[in-house]
Parts: C-alpha cells; structure tokens; sequence
C-alpha cells in the first residue's frame, strides 16, 4: 500500500501541484483543505476532506481515518499588501492554523512535517543572491507570521521531537505541463498570471510599479520558479526528513531575476500578442531586486529544477488559461489566436512580487 500524506490546502495552486508530484512519486495524498481559496477540481491524485486548520476534532478524525506518515502544509493565506490591512486574518490562519496542525499531529503521533514557507521572510535584502544565513526581517504581516510559524517549528522541534523542514520560495509561476492544473485566484495578484490575462484580452494592461529602481531597465527583478520544480521540492525534502531530527530550512529559486519589463516582452514572444502597460508609483516596501541562493537545496536535497526558464514557465501558464479560462487557443509555435471575445476589466490592476 502507498504510504499517506496529509496535504493541507492541497486544492489551491502550489498544494495541488505538490499532491500530483507525489502521486507521481508513489505517495497517497490526502487533500486537507476548506476550499475557501482552494478548488474542486483541482483535487486529482487523492481524497478530499474538507475542514478547517483550527478545527482540531476534524483534524483528529481526518488523521484517524487516514493514517498519514507525514504531513505537507500549504494551507495559509498569501496576499502580502492585505496583510497589511487585515494582520489578524494572517496571524490567526498562519500562526494559529499551524500551532492547531502541530497539535494535532502530536495527538496522533505524526513526527513529519514539510512546510511551505516564502522568500518574505527575508525582508528587504542586505544583500543578492540571498542564502539562509540572510537575517530576517519580514516588512509586511505576512512574511512576519510565517517567520513565526518558523519558530514554531523549531520549537516544537526541540520539545516534541517534531522534525520538520521549511521551504522559502521565491516566486512561484507556471502550471502543470499537461494542463490538468494551474493557478486560478480570485482576485488574481500574480503578475505572470496578469499579463497573460492581459495578452488573452481579459485585461486593458499591466500596472507597472515603479520605473526608476536601480535595476537594468528601472523595474523590480524578481527571480521566478516553477511550480512542479516547487512540488519536486517537497518530495525530496519529505524523503530527506525521514533520516534526520530537527528543524531545517531551504531556498527555492534559479538564482536569476528579470525584470517586469522582461516578463512582459517574453510574453509577447510567447503569446503572439500586444500586451499593454501603464506605470504606476512605487509600492511602499518593494525592494529592487529579489534573487535566491539555492545552493543549499541543490546540495542536500539533491534538488535540480527541471523548467528553469522564464520562456517554459510563461508556455506551460499560458497553456493552463487556454485550457482553464477557455479563451485562447495555443498553437504549436510561440503564438497563438483568439478564440473567442473577452470582456476586458477596466480598472487599475496591483501586482505583487
């Protein structure tokens, strides 16, 4: 029988991908999930159960009845500038959400947990690529909860005997080759997402925060990594973590930044399409440019992305909204056709990194 995984917001974007890159690698996933922000259809490769994080009864019976080894936790809320105007939202899901998971996985005995992390909890960086010996200091809520959850784990590490490893992301982007799955939020505050919605006509254009950063062509550099090379990453570290005590954590990026500009002209080569721009001021707290240093990871792990590009990431993402959003049809080359109208928005479109 296949050893069980309990994947907590399994339905959402990174989650979901995570469940079929372990079905893949002979794993039983068990999607967790309150499907607030998560979907359906997007659970494919194992059961669903639907509960909250602070629900500990559910989570004790969905542990009973499914016997996990391990857990993968992805369940948590994202959006950097609403944590900003809503900071207990994201303390009382990523902190308390994860401190009621840790109980409950004491209660069952489960010692195993690989939990989905971000590049915010580094801050503003002192200095580029950034390793993790970087100090942090997160500059929004949500990179600060998830530093907490971080703690917590360590804590948790040395009272209880948990062992976990925590996975820093930088950007995520792309979709499941295939097509099967891929990101579909609401509001969507992507920006590989936007300008793709932009080529395929669901937008006017692209805001553009910023145009005078001290970068190549004055816009944000952000380094940007495939969603399956993130899912990859979680099935090495969950095998890693069975020979180890502790808690741990790694950087997950390419080491290469472009720039807005640069995302926006290699979807134009990718689409076929005009895609339009406007800049906006600056966001308050956006640093320049954002790299990672993944060595780590590479080196113990074993981990090797395998869609590295910036060009594989923007086909696989416009493939997904052909598919998902059924509004562009791709063709076998760089460009594709209209397939039928869209209903462009009109207002203002943020952008996060």
């Amino acid at each position: 029988m296949s050893p069980t995984v309990l994947v907590t917001g399994g339905a959402g974007y990174i989650g979901s991908h995570a469940c079929k890159a372990l079905a893949l690698a002979g794993y039983r996933p068990v999607t967790y999930d309150n499907l607030v922000h998560g979907h359906r259809w997007a659970v494919r490769w194992g059961p669903l159960e639907v509960g909250d994080l602070a629900d500990g009864d559910r989570l004790d019976a969905v542990i009973a009845t499914h016997r996990p080894e391990a857990v993968l936790h992805f369940a948590a809320h994202s959006a950097a500038g609403e944590s900003v105007t809503e900071p207990g939202k994201y303390y009382a899901n990523n902190v308390f959400g994860l401190l009621s998971l840790l109980g409950a996985m004491r209660r069952a005995g489960l010692e195993q947990i690989v939990f989905s992390s971000t590049a915010a909890v580094y801050g503003t960086p002192c200095y580029v690529p950034i390793d993790e010996r970087h100090p942090q200091a997160p500059i929004n809520p949500y990179g600060a909860s998830k530093m907490m959850a971080e703690r917590l784990l360590a804590d948790f590490a040395g009272a209880h005997g948990i062992r976990s490893v925590a996975l820093r992301y930088f950007n995520a982007a792309g979709a499941d080759p295939g097509g099967e799955i891929g990101e579909a939020h609401d509001p969507e505050t992507h920006l590989i997402p936007i300008v793709l919605e932009t080529a395929a006509g669901l937008r006017r254009e692209v805001a553009v925060f910023g145009d005078a950063y001290d970068t190549r062509d004055g816009t944000c550099i952000r380094d940007y990594i495939h969603v399956c090379d993130l899912a990859d990453a979680h099935v090495l570290a969950l095998r890693w973590l069975a020979g180890q005590t502790g808690a741990h954590a790694f950087n997950l990026g390419n080491g290469e930044g472009f720039t807005v500009r640069e995302v926006v002209e290699e979807a134009r080569r990718v689409t076929g399409r005009d895609i339009a721009t406007r800049i906006e001021a600056p966001r308050a707290g956006d640093p320049a440019v954002l790299v990672a240093d993944a060595t780590r990871a590479r080196a113990v792990l074993g981990w090797r992305p395998r869609f590295q590009t910036l060009g594989s990431q923007l086909t696989d993402a416009w493939r997904w909204l052909a598919r998902h959003r059924e509004i562009v049809e791709p063709e076998t080359g760089p460009a594709a056709r209209r397939r039928s109208p869209a209903r462009p928005h009109t207002h203002a479109l943020g952008l996060t990194s």
